[in-house]
Formats: structure tokens, sequence, C-alpha cells
């Protein structure tokens, strides 16, 4: 199962995806429904392998944002509704036109431009309203001003009826901040009813992500969007569990004495004679050169310490006094072992960013195996 020649590859879990998406789905409150988030390959997972098992659970809403997916989705056979999670250029959108991706719109030039594939026959598809509500502020709009009151207008005045959704997206899950953004998209929402002719009835208001989905605030929408929370990133006291392992072998193995040094600039010199396996990955695999000082391997049950700076496609870890190690042996960079683990709090504090980050940048770097 394993590609033998591979360096360093990604173990992916199947049945732990499955097993996550079925304990989300149980946190939605009744009414409510839920869109799987499957952005950048899903988080790096493949989205080819995780289009089935979100099939299986009758999941009907995907989210993505590049054509690509668009087209990797509709390809692993999903046919529910597919919406695009940020704005899009008039060429983006042409270009997802047969894989009927439901777009975004916060602007007059793309509500006409909208209009014009809807008026041709070309766009068969509704659009989503996306709403800063003093949220994000990348791509949305924001209406607590007069010019963005009057876009507004322009926009519901150009789609009409064509527009089935209303959405926003929260900079911050920090209850209080939660609280305040979400009061606040929903005076933008009834604002917008209030000046149209949509219907609340017939329309999609949906905000919220994974961790929206497990806080303690109760926001007011009719859909979650969720990825991280397939993928274990969050909450293992609620039965979620990490869906990859990232692993990489030992190439070699050498004695060095006590005042040798380690590695590129010999920022790290041995105090000790010690045992340093060399490791097959490095920053081309993931393995982020601001870990250099701070992280360790799971090498025969026992935490290594990386030593010296990171290589482009090798570590160094100090496995003295590891017993009966030998080269070819498999080295845990992530994931759950049978008695030594990393996992994603270590993983986060080792390489200084999120594990969202990183699980897209394994995925994507590194050979994968799926189980």
């Amino acid at each position: 199962m394993r590609n033998g020649s591979a360096t360093s590859w990604c173990t992916i879990h199947r049945d732990r995806i499955s097993r996550n998406l079925d304990l989300a789905r149980g946190l939605v409150p009744d009414g409510r429904t839920f869109c799987a988030v499957l952005k950048a390959d899903a988080y790096g997972h493949g989205i080819a392998q995780v289009v089935p098992l979100i099939r299986e659970q009758g999941v009907e809403t995907v989210g993505i944002t590049s054509n690509a997916e668009a087209h990797a989705v509709r390809d692993a056979g999903f046919d529910g509704t597919l919406i695009r999670l940020r704005a899009a250029t008039l060429q983006e959108i042409e270009g997802a036109l047969d894989d009927r991706v439901e777009e975004q719109v916060t602007s007059v030039t793309t509500a006409r431009q909208l209009r014009a594939l809807m008026d041709a026959g070309k766009l068969r598809t509704g659009v989503h309203l996306a709403l800063n509500a003093a949220g994000m502020s990348r791509d949305a709009l924001e209406i607590s001003s007069a010019d963005g009151q009057n876009t507004c207008h322009k926009i519901l005045a150009t789609l009409g009826t064509e527009i089935h959704g209303i959405c926003s997206h929260f900079p911050s899950n920090e209850p209080a901040h939660l609280r305040q953004s979400a009061d606040q998209f929903q005076r933008h929402t009834a604002w917008v009813f209030e000046n149209s002719d949509l219907k609340r009835s017939e329309t999609l208001v949906h905000v919220g992500s994974s961790l929206t989905l497990i806080s303690d605030v109760d926001v007011a929408t009719d859909m979650y969007r969720c990825g991280a929370i397939l993928y274990g990133i969050l909450r293992p006291d609620l039965g979620f569990r990490p869906t990859m392992d990232l692993e990489a072998r030992i190439v070699s193995l050498q004695d060095y004495p006590q005042g040798m040094t380690v590695g590129y600039d010999r920022a790290c010199r041995l105090d000790r004679n010690c045992r340093l396996a060399c490791i097959s990955i490095g920053y081309e695999n993931g393995f982020r050169r601001v870990a250099h000082e701070s992280s360790a391997v799971a090498i025969r049950d026992t935490l290594a310490p990386v030593l010296g700076k990171i290589s482009m496609n090798a570590i160094v870890a100090d496995v003295t006094g590891i017993k009966d190690i030998a080269v070819g042996d498999t080295v845990g960079v992530f994931g759950e072992g049978d008695v030594t683990s990393i996992l994603p709090e270590t993983a986060e504090t080792q390489f200084r960013t999120i594990m969202a980050d990183l699980y897209t940048d394994w995925g994507q770097r590194n050979h994968r195996v799926y189980r």
C-alpha cells in the first residue's frame, strides 16, 4: 500500500474523516444544514478521496474556492450544491459554469456580469450576496456606510430574486467578538430584506465555521460551513481525531564527538558525544525551517530532538540511547503513535502556525497513502 520509494509520506485516515463528519453533523442544531468545506484539496487530504465520504452521509452542500477544486468535486461524483467561498473574477466565473458553482456577489460590476450570463442562459444557479458585517474586510460588501448601502441597492436591483443566499464570515470566534459579529450580521441581513423583494423563507442566510459550530454562542444561521473540524483539528475532548500522519525514514546513522557542529551555519554544537540520525524530510516537504530549535520527532516510541537548521531534504535528530535503531526505520513527524504521539497542539507550537496550514502544506508536498 505504501510507495516504497517515497522518502516522506502522509497517511490519510478515511475512517476518521467519516467519524469526524458524523460527530460534526451531530452538533448542528435541528433545522439547520451543513456545508463541507473542501478548499485546498480538502485541506491537503485529497478531494477525490473525501467526496465519497461526504456523499455516504448525505451532505448536500460543498464549499470550494478555486475552479480546480470545483472540477475535482464534480469529477468525484458530487451532484449537490457547490458554493464558492470568496469573490471571483469573470474569467473564473465563466470557467466554472459547467460545474454549476454558486458565486458570491459583492460589487455592481460582478452583479452585471452575473446578470449577463443569466440572461444568456449560461448561468443557471443562484448567487449569494456576501456582507462584511464588520468582519474580515477582504472581499465582502460593508453596508454600514451610505456608499455601501447604495452599492447594495444597485446589486439588488440588478439581480433581484436570483440572490438565493446572504452570507458572511466571522473574523473571530472569541465569545464577545462572536456575539458582536452575529448581531451585526443579523442587522445587516434585516436591512437587505427590508430594502428588497427577497423573502426570508426563500433565502439561505449562512455564516459561521467549525469554530462557530463548537462555540457556546448560538449564532443565527441556516447553515454551518465547516472544514477544519472534519480533519480532527478541534476538540479532541468531543472525540474528534487527527486524520493525517506525516512520516519519513532514517537514511543514515552516524556517531559524532562532543564539540562537533550540526547543520548549516554551525547553528548547533554538540555538548556530548552523540549518535545522530539523518531523516528523509526537509523544508521541501513542509518541515518548516522555523522548527529548528524547538522540534522533535518520534522514533521507536521515543521523542528525539531535532538538531541544527532544517535542510531542504533532510533533518538531523539526536537518537543517542535509543535501542535497536536502524537505517530504514519509520520516523513520526506528526500523528498518533502506539506509545509516542505528536498531536496538533505540539505541532502548532513546533511549527508556529495552525494545523489547517500544516495539513494543506504536508498533504500537497508529500506522497499520500489512504487507509
